[in-house]
């Protein structure tokens, strides 16, 4: 029996290949372990993953050469803004190849990123979509914006141009307007974009109450680093964030997830910049037609007192002519009613204190004396109570017509007195 070496076996392998599958094929996947060596060649896996359960179907390991990696990387970033790492589906354009010692690979010739486009665009809507059903998609977007947005937290790296760009507008804006930036620092490209932002965003929510709106920015950079802003945490955050969010993290044709929950998106950093001044020129442009308005209704007020001040001037003379009649009728009626009063009210006083002389003298006691009653008197003093007086006691008993002395012999306790 004729027996094959594995080369050999593997050698029929490459040949019936290349004889059965001679031609280019366009294969979609989903690209994995990317990696470059030091001669630029990019070495990856391209698999395929059940739609219903995410479980592997499909793996093949692929190469791009150096020559071609350098041109088609370039063009892929430049067209889709998406960085060719792993994670992100593409549509390639490969040969089937089989190596006797590496064994079976595809050949990358040529990529088509309007695949890739759709595939991200596809992605962003269904984040989009789940924020809507979430019922927070423009949660952000309806928060009042602060008339006077002084106080900034900025989002962005501290060596980002962006930033510098962003802080030298605001403080050398034409009208000399006042702002307060405090960095928040995150990374604003690479995998970690998320995750960075993130915690800028929980150190910001920390201490909120000193803020009146969040800047995220990024200056120059990639198109392609875009990617990290296009993720469902991130979005979610933002549009949920209890301070309004402006982005300047890209240019004029690109557009984010994040851009599109926040409240307000602008193209650059710069751009961010004269957003806020010009807020504040509205304020002020609001303040002085405010003045305006108060200077105009403080002098039609003021106009019209003097008008209505001018009006009783002139009619104060007529009143009083007018009045000056009645007043006197009025006074001399009063004088009449006070001269008929007086005369009454004393006649009344007087038969009163007649009254009251009369009570008074009926009272005295020479008039109870003139009735036959007496009063006795002891050292001076009236006797009221019989205890007091005691056998011996010189007495003296008033009379209506005389005075008698007397000796007190005895007292007894029915207030029976015997004198002498």
């Amino acid at each position: 029996m004729d027996a094959l070496s594995l080369f050999e076996l593997n050698e029929l392998v490459r040949r019936s290949l290349a004889q059965c599958m001679p031609d280019e094929y366009w294969v979609h996947a989903e690209l994995s372990d990317v990696r470059t060596n030091v001669t630029g060649h990019c070495y990856l896996e391209f698999l395929q993953k059940d739609a219903r359960g995410n479980n592997l179907v499909a793996k093949a390991r692929g190469v791009i050469w150096a020559n071609v990696f350098g041109l088609l990387k370039a063009y892929f970033e430049e067209s889709t803004g998406q960085l060719f790492t792993s994670g992100i589906k593409v549509l390639v354009k490969v040969t089937v190849q089989f190596h006797e010692l590496y064994g079976y690979s595809l050949t990358v010739l040529d990529i088509d990123p309007s695949y890739t486009l759709g595939d991200m665009a596809r992605r962003r809507r269904e984040i989009l979509q789940q924020l809507e059903e979430e019922g927070v998609l423009t949660l952000n977007k309806e928060l009042p914006l602060p008339m006077l947005p002084q106080r900034i937290a900025v989002i962005s790296s501290a060596t980002a141009a962006g930033y510098d760009d962003f802080c030298n507008q605001l403080a050398n804006n034409e009208y000399g307007y006042f702002f307060y930036t405090r960095l928040f620092p995150a990374l604003m490209q690479g995998d970690r974009v998320e995750a960075s932002v993130l915690s800028a965003l929980d150190d910001i929510m920390a201490d909120n109450l000193h803020f009146d709106v969040v800047v995220i920015i990024r200056g120059g950079g990639a198109t392609s680093d875009l990617s990290g802003f296009d993720t469902y945490l991130l979005a979610a955050a933002c549009a949920q964030f209890p301070l309004p969010i402006i982005t300047g993290i890209g240019h004029e044709r690109d557009d984010t997830v994040l851009d599109a929950v926040a409240h307000t998106r602008v193209k650059t950093p710069t751009a961010a910049a004269e957003f806020l001044i010009g807020c504040m020129e509205d304020a002020g442009g609001q303040l002085s037609e405010l003045m305006t308005r108060l200077n105009y209704s403080v002098s039609a007020r003021l106009a019209g007192e003097y008008r209505q001040l001018s009006a009783y001037r002139r009619h104060i003379p007529a009143l009083v002519v007018r009045r000056f009649p009645e007043a006197k009728m009025r006074l001399l009626t009063l004088q009449i009613n006070l001269s008929q009063a007086v005369p009454a009210l004393l006649a009344r006083r007087r038969h009163r204190l007649e009254l009251l002389k009369q009570s008074v003298a009926d009272a005295s006691p020479q008039k109870q004396l003139a009735r036959g009653y007496s009063i006795t008197l002891k050292d001076g003093k009236a006797v009221k109570d019989a205890s007091v007086l005691a056998a011996g006691d010189n007495i003296e008993t008033l009379l209506a017509d005389g005075r008698v002395a007397s000796v007190v012999q005895s007292t007894d306790s029915s207030k029976r007195r015997t004198l002498k």
